[in-house]
């Protein structure tokens, strides 16, 4: 730690009148879901943060709206110690310790679930490390152990239920003409993901508008004169940090469209992870349950198509 380095901290300090607990409780649960620390009963710490002193100003305007008594008070520490003292209440190693524990009850139940319910699991995994860090005001290792053992679930549901997964390639992507590649065959491996189903509507969509697509039980039954795309060896796949729809992006000359280009990031960070994308958890939800629907990857991709044509309209800049 930095000798003084957020020294800086909100004391907020509360008195209700003896009334329903229904208005004392919905304050717990807003001050709970801050991660503020409890230094006694009515009191409570944060850092000095601007988002978290306006959250605590509405909590102020609320105690005082139901009669009662509320002070946010500015507090800096006078020693290291001191400092230390404040940031000891905000350790949260026992919780990442339990969220690791849950990650490998995941580890075991993988081999019994299907790949939506594993994927179900993975996005609640997810969905509490993300509340956990949001309020981890001081992240140290703990939260990269817990961040890695989550990628590490994320490769063992690809290893089970998509064991191709293709290894980036690493090359220089060609610059290619749009008009060499019309009418043609393209292949890929069939119970199309985020990466594949996106792919397909970008090659239809915006590079070949009568492309005809295989499905591939095994990527080395990819018929000759074919295209093949996400797999090993095929001319369209990973290529250094690019998946393959970002791969297509390059090889067409689509990356200058603001709209393909957000829809590239959600594709890249369902697939191999990277900055979260806002739009990327319901995408995913679309998509596992669209692959539950359909008895195929041609029904899929009809049904996954609208869905991407509405990202792209949404992502559209708007007009000047």
């Amino acid at each position: 730690m930095h000798a003084r380095e957020d020294s800086s901290w909100l004391l907020f300090i509360i008195s209700l009148p003896g009334q329903s607990g229904t208005p004392r409780i919905r304050l717990w649960r807003s001050l709970k879901s801050l991660g503020a620390a409890v230094v006694r009963d009515g009191v409570y710490l944060l850092p000095a943060r601007e988002p978290l002193r306006k959250a605590l100003e509405e909590q102020t305007q609320s105690v005082l709206e139901l009669r009662g008594t509320a002070y946010l008070l500015d507090v800096k520490t006078q020693s290291i110690k001191e400092e230390q003292a404040f940031r000891t209440m905000f350790d949260r190693g026992e919780e990442y310790g339990e969220l690791t524990e849950t990650i490998a009850h995941f580890h075991t139940g993988l081999i019994k679930w299907t790949e939506p319910q594993a994927r179900r699991a993975l996005k609640s995994l997810r969905r509490d490390f993300r509340s956990l860090a949001a309020v981890d005001y001081f992240p140290g290792a703990a939260k990269e152990q817990v961040s890695r053992a989550l990628q590490e679930a994320e490769t063992m549901i690809l290893r089970r239920f998509a064991p191709n997964e293709p290894k980036a390639a690493q090359r220089e992507i060609e610059r290619l003409d749009k008009a060499h590649y019309q009418g043609r065959v393209w292949a890929t491996r069939r119970r199309l993901w985020v990466d594949r189903v996106a792919s397909a509507w970008l090659i239809r969509s915006f590079i070949d508008p009568e492309a005809q697509f295989v499905w591939l039980a095994n990527p080395q039954d990819c018929p000759s004169g074919a295209l093949g795309f996400d797999f090993d060896g095929a001319p369209f796949t990973h290529v250094d940090d690019r998946v393959t729809f970002e791969v297509l992006l390059a090889s067409f000359a689509l990356e200058s469209d603001p709209a393909l280009a957000r829809v590239a990031d959600l594709v890249h960070h369902l697939d191999v992870g990277g900055r979260p994308i806002p739009e990327a958890a319901g995408f995913e939800t679309i998509l596992t349950g669209a692959r539950e629907r359909c008895a195929d990857d041609d029904r899929l991709l009809a049904e996954m198509t609208p869905v991407l044509d509405c990202l792209y309209t949404a992502f559209a800049p708007a007009p000047a």
